[in-house]
Parts: C-alpha cells; structure tokens; sequence
C-alpha cells in the first residue's frame, strides 16, 4: 500500500517550479549531449554510456557525498537524545517516517537535509546550532529541513545540479584536451572549438535555474514549517539568532561551508561584499521574517 501525504502544508507554485525546472534543465542536457553527438560522430556510444553512468551516479550518490563533505555523522538516539526527540514530535505532527538523524562537528549554526526521498532522508544539525537554540528554535528548523523532504524539493534539486556539473566537466575537458587547438575552418572544427563557449552557456543557465527554485523553495519550507508547528515566532527568532551568529563565525569556517548554501538552513558567507551575495541560493532575512509575521498574525486571528 502507498502511504498517505505528510501533514505539510501542500505547495502548489513549489511543485509547478520544480516540474518547470526539471523540464528546463532536461531540454538543456538534451541540447548538450545533442551538440557534443554532432561533433563527436564516431564517439556516440561512448558519449551515451558516460553521461548515462554520471547521471546515475549523481542520482544515486550526489546526497552521500554531500552528507559527508559537509561532516555529517549519523548518530542515535542515546548519543543525541534531545535531537532524536525534536525529530519524532516533528515526525509524529507531520505523519512522515523517521528521517536519518545526523550531527556535523562545525560551530557554523547550521542545519541541512539531504535524500532522494522520505526512505533515504537524512536531517543534520551542526553543534554549533545545538549549542546555540533554544528547543522551540530548534524545532522550528528542523521542521522547516523536513518539510524539504516531505515536497522532495531536496531530491529536485540534487538532480538539476547534474547539468551544472556536465557542464563543467565538459568545459574543463574542452580546455585540458585542446579542442581549441584543431584550427580546421570546416564545420567539425569550428564545433570542436566551440564546445568549451557552449559548456559555459549551459553551466550558467543550469545555476541561474537552481538558484531560482533553491530561493522559493526556502520560503516555502519556512511557510510549512511555521504552519505544522504552529510558531512562526520560534522559527523567526532561530533565523534572526542564526544569521546574527554568521558574523561571529571565523571566516575560514564559513569558507569551507560557503559551497553547500545551497543545502543549508541559512547561507554562511565569508565577507559581506562576497559575490555569492548577488547569487544567493536564499532569499533574504527580511524577506523570510515578512513571511513569518504574515503567517503569525494570520494564526493570531480568532
């Protein structure tokens, strides 16, 4: 039997960008692979073979790797008690099976959820957010990192990373292979050279969509976080104690988390000038806070 929905609150405009999402970025892979056939005649087996193997294992993979280069470690529930236990209130409110619980050793106060779906799930918080909140913050996060479980936006987003990731292997290849190199005027070669310029388009075109979805899709956790939980203010406060923290946070810290904003609860830049600013995978503490204020004087109205 198929299990019934969670009790998050449906998102309909996530679900229409994610699908629009995954439709852009398949035309996009379709167009890549297409040129690179046109060029490389004799080599389509090899073409198809390779791609097909890196998608598979990107889809398959990409949540362990990430998991483990962000540090986390499964723990259980006599090693972290309280963390376990804000995870089965959660699950018990939302109807969702019981994620992975996983701690990341960093004093970046952070929290991420990575999986392909509810049955590989994983939830993670760093120990510096488990110093630093109080339990209603600390539920009002993790609720808001499971919700991205419950709308699979997590395993939306792990897939459209994959034609970034093409992108900038074939672009590198191009570049170390010395395409540009073959000086020929005829068709193949003016191909040949333009492979690198393509790769760029596409890698570009690939962030600018995943950055997209990645900021709605943040807005809308926060929204069905503050909904199940019924506290918009605790997961306010945990976003205004979390980012005034970043700040105080030594900045190679925030270098080696820089990376993975994209995952995180809330983006950790290393300078205030950083150009991942203008880029950011997150909309921004004030937009989050209206949102929260919205939802509470909602809740507030008999």
């Amino acid at each position: 039997m198929t299990r019934t929905r969670s009790r998050y609150a449906p998102d309909h405009g996530l679900t229409t960008r994610m699908v629009t999402t995954m439709f852009l970025i398949g035309l996009l892979y379709v167009i890549l692979v297409g040129v690179l056939l046109a060029v490389l005649r004799g080599a389509w087996p090899i073409i198809l073979i390779f791609t097909g193997c890196l998608f598979i294992a990107q889809f398959w993979f990409s949540d362990r790797i990430a998991a483990f280069s962000m540090g986390a470690r499964e723990v259980t529930p006599e090693e972290a008690p309280e963390l376990h236990g804000t995870i089965d209130r959660i699950c018990a409110l939302a109807d969702m099976p019981k994620p992975r619980v996983a701690i990341a050793r960093s004093d970046v106060p952070n929290a991420f959820a990575t999986g392909r779906g509810e049955k590989t799930a994983l939830v993670c918080a760093t120990t510096g957010l488990l110093r630093r909140l109080e339990p209603e913050e600390l539920e009002g996060v993790l609720a808001h990192e499971m919700s991205h479980v419950a709308h699979r936006d997590v395993a939306v987003m792990t897939i459209a990373s994959f034609l970034g990731v093409l992108a900038g292997i074939v672009t590198r290849v191009a570049l170390w292979g010395g395409f540009s190199r073959n000086r020929s005027s005829d068709p193949v070669g003016i191909a040949i050279m333009l492979i690198p310029l393509i790769s760029a388009v596409v890698y570009c075109l690939s962030f600018l969509l995943t950055r997209l979805l990645s900021r709605y899709r943040e807005l809308s956790a926060d929204r069905a976080a503050a909904l199940l939980t019924g506290r918009p203010s605790a997961l306010a406060s945990a976003l205004t104690k979390v980012s005034g923290q970043m700040a105080r946070i030594p900045t190679e810290d925030l270098r080696k988390a820089e990376p993975y904003n994209a995952f995180y609860f809330v983006p950790a830049f290393s300078s205030k000038e950083s150009l991942s600013r203008l880029l950011s995978s997150h909309p921004t503490l004030e937009q989050r806070l209206d949102q929260l204020a919205r939802i509470s004087a909602e809740l507030a109205r008999p």
